[in-house]
């Protein structure tokens, strides 16, 4: 089959859907399928993958709902991206996030092909789909599939555009977590690690499990926080670093893909404080296949995700009291913190992007089938 990923998101830049689609991407081109992405980007895309990458137009920030999206809103490129996807001769376009800027708004109906739409996204607030009806004027109908990546999205998307959806979840590269790397020297001195691994976003909650950390540094003094990701904290993360003389933390930036899996086993608890708008807890996987028992906020998205009690523990939103009573309770236990890492790592295994992209290849197939296009895919 010839296969177009359709993305919104600024393809050089990490992030849950942009992760999708190459995950994706690479597990179609290794079962022999030809695909190409077609999603904006900040940079010249990387010639030596196995698929091509089209950029379409040039991503810019928009603040949507507590987080910075990377999208592009060239709307003089609307002619140029409908003819790619019209004139690219594609079995299936499967297009991710199809109420999102362009181009994946594009994608539906531009061409003859098999069409499918993943919703990622879930927010407490529905103005995105809600302006999605006016604003981009798209309908699901013009889709032949709809997916969606979590309960949480499902219930999300459908309250504005009702229908039915197959759930199918993110997926983690297990092999790459939960295969022994060699450990990071500075972190590997005996003292407890606490890892955090995301964006520096208001919603991600850095701020509550800072406060959680300077509590818990007064009974446990040897006590590490490490942070892990791109850009700079927000301000309240600021203020309590500075009212808590928290000088300690170590803030590692942007770490690549290839070192990434080094942080997650050099961690001992595993912490993501988020207060919402998460669909899915693909942080929490990836960590749970490193072997690292998780503490998490009772959300939506972690709820999916994490048995409280079982492989991690749930802990209530934006409360850094009840966080920091969380980790205190597997700081105290080491054997709880070895079943609870074990009993993740079970859990994750499950979620291997081959599993994720052979379900996806069976609902195209299903798909068609059902609209008897079967002689296409």
């Amino acid at each position: 089959m010839k296969i177009a990923l359709v993305s919104p998101y600024d393809f050089a830049y990490p992030g849950g859907v942009t992760t999708h689609v190459t995950r994706l991407a690479d597990q179609f081109t290794a079962r022999g399928h030809e695909v190409n992405i077609l999603a904006p980007c900040s940079v010249e895309p990387d010639p030596s993958q196995g698929y091509d990458v089209v950029p379409c137009g040039r991503p810019v920030p928009v603040p949507i709902g507590g987080t910075v999206a990377r999208v592009s809103l060239s709307l003089w490129k609307r002619p140029q991206i409908k003819a790619l996807i019209r004139e690219g001769s594609y079995d299936v376009v499967h297009i991710h996030e199809p109420f999102a800027p362009f181009p994946p708004n594009l994608g539906a109906r531009t061409s003859s092909a098999l069409t499918i739409g993943t919703f990622h996204a879930f927010r407490e607030r529905g103005l995105l789909y809600q302006m999605s009806k006016y604003m981009l004027r798209a309908n699901p109908r013009q889709l032949d599939g709809r997916i969606a990546v979590s309960n949480s999205a499902l219930k999300y998307v459908n309250r504005f555009h009702p229908g039915d959806y197959e759930i199918i979840p993110n997926g983690i590269e297990f092999d790459r977590f939960a295969n022994p790397v060699s450990p990071i020297e500075e972190f590997d001195d005996g003292r407890i690690n606490l890892l955090f691994v995301g964006r520096m976003e208001k919603r991600k909650g850095l701020r509550y499990l800072l406060s959680a950390y300077a509590d818990l540094k007064w009974d446990y003094p040897e006590l590490r926080l490490i942070v892990v990701g791109p850009g700079e904290p927000d301000d309240e993360s600021q203020r309590v670093m500075g009212e808590r003389n928290l000088t300690d933390v170590v803030f590692t930036g942007r770490v690549s893909n290839e070192a990434l899996p080094a942080y997650y086993q050099a961690a001992d608890i595993f912490c993501s404080p988020a207060t919402g708008g998460e669909s899915f807890g693909m942080v929490l996987l990836e960590a749970m296949a490193a072997g690292v028992p998780t503490v998490a906020t009772d959300i939506s998205g972690y709820r999916e995700v994490v048995t409280h009690g079982m492989d991690g523990l749930l802990s209530t939103p934006s409360d850094p009291i009840a966080f920091a009573s969380a980790i205190r309770t597997l700081i105290e236990d080491p054997n709880l913190r070895t079943q609870m890492g074990a009993a993740g790592q079970i859990k994750a295994h499950g979620y291997r992007w081959s599993e994720v992209a052979t379900r996806v290849l069976g609902f195209y197939k299903q798909t068609a089938a059902r609209l008897e296009l079967s002689g296409i895919v």
